[in-house]
């Protein structure tokens, strides 16, 4: 009696443990989507349940989006990733963690919005900043995230050796020299994106703030546009944002249908008007045409096309790297 009993408590247990794996999602994204998924998850449950009949629970993890892939090579069971860089999510295909096909499930090779770094600075433009010639500049400081801990980071040091790179084609010096000034105007390296915007709209630090499109917008909308302007320069790189499923953590969950299906909710029309309302550019046609004009012409390059390829654009950032070199170099200034 007593061990039929035991058996009866020890399969609801499982039951119970599944159907709470089954009902419940965590997204690990980048530092400064915190609001834009506070949005689109309860878009997501409603229109799940609806579809579905079963009530979700979606949580959020947010950090430097290079931090979070570590945390979860380090143990945070995240069923999906929404990061802000490519090589973040390699390096949990290379640890097993993310099944090598992971771009073929979703479209445009899984990444469902994109955007590029571009610039707050102070109402009025005090320093008439235009491009990224002008953050070089003696009377210039700036602020963006260390591009060590900060997907965000690495793709404004890359524009601007992308920007340096087409203004002097065959003279490395030159622009190694511009990079070089480029991170010495830095009056701080925060640890990610958000940090970054706390200390340039918060704290007052800094006459250019330096992050993704969205970002700048969503600072002037929240802070007030009587305070910050925002600068879009003439060129910039295409920073896309991927999304994946973490297969290892949905296949010991149970959560591989939920997980597939919560990012491709992302492509679906009324996410990409969340994605959109957000100053995020949106890969549906429509919904892309209907916010056109939130958005300036700008010349964007694929960091593939720059550097030839997310590995040789990552060495910048090796111990030995350039955005090293160009640190020790502002150090000795």
């Amino acid at each position: 009696m007593k061990k039929s009993i035991y058996l009866s408590v020890f399969l609801g247990l499982i039951m119970l443990s599944t159907a709470q794996a089954e009902d419940r999602l965590l997204n690990a994204s980048y530092d400064i989507a915190r609001e834009l998924f506070q949005a689109i998850n309860p878009a997501f449950v409603e229109a799940y349940a609806a579809e579905t009949g079963k009530t979700v629970t979606i949580r959020q993890s947010h950090a430097g989006s290079s931090a979070q892939a570590r945390a979860i090579l380090q143990g945070l069971t995240a069923d999906v990733v929404t990061f802000n860089q490519i090589t973040d999510i390699h390096a949990l295909v290379n640890a097993g963690w993310i099944a090598p096909d992971w771009q073929q499930r979703l479209p445009n090779a899984s990444s469902p919005y994109y955007s590029l770094p571009a610039f707050l600075v102070r109402a009025g433009n005090p320093k008439g900043i235009k491009d990224w010639d002008d953050l070089v500049r003696a009377d210039v400081s700036l602020v963006f995230p260390n591009p060590k801990t900060s997907g965000n980071g690495r793709y404004t040091y890359l524009a601007a050796w992308a920007f340096a790179q087409q203004q002097w084609p065959d003279d490395q010096a030159k622009i190694e020299d511009f990079i070089r000034r480029f991170v010495g105007n830095v009056q701080v390296f925060d640890t990610g994106g958000r940090g970054a915007t706390t200390t340039f709209a918060e704290r007052g630090i800094g006459d250019v703030l330096i992050t993704f499109e969205a970002e700048v917008n969503l600072i002037r909308q929240l802070h007030g546009a009587d305070r910050f302007t925002v600068i879009v320069p003439s060129r910039s790189v295409l920073a896309e944002f991927p999304v994946a499923v973490v297969d290892r953590v949905v296949a010991r969950q149970n959560t591989q249908e939920l997980a597939q299906r919560y990012l491709q909710y992302l492509y679906s029309p009324p996410a990409q008007e969340i994605l959109a309302g957000f100053y995020y550019r949106v890969t549906d046609p429509q919904v892309s045409a209907t916010h056109a004009k939130q958005f300036p012409s700008v010349e964007l390059l694929r960091i593939e096309e720059v550097f030839g390829s997310w590995e040789a654009a990552q060495a910048h950032f090796s111990d030995t790297g350039s955005f090293e070199q160009a640190l020790l170099a502002a150090r000795r200034r």
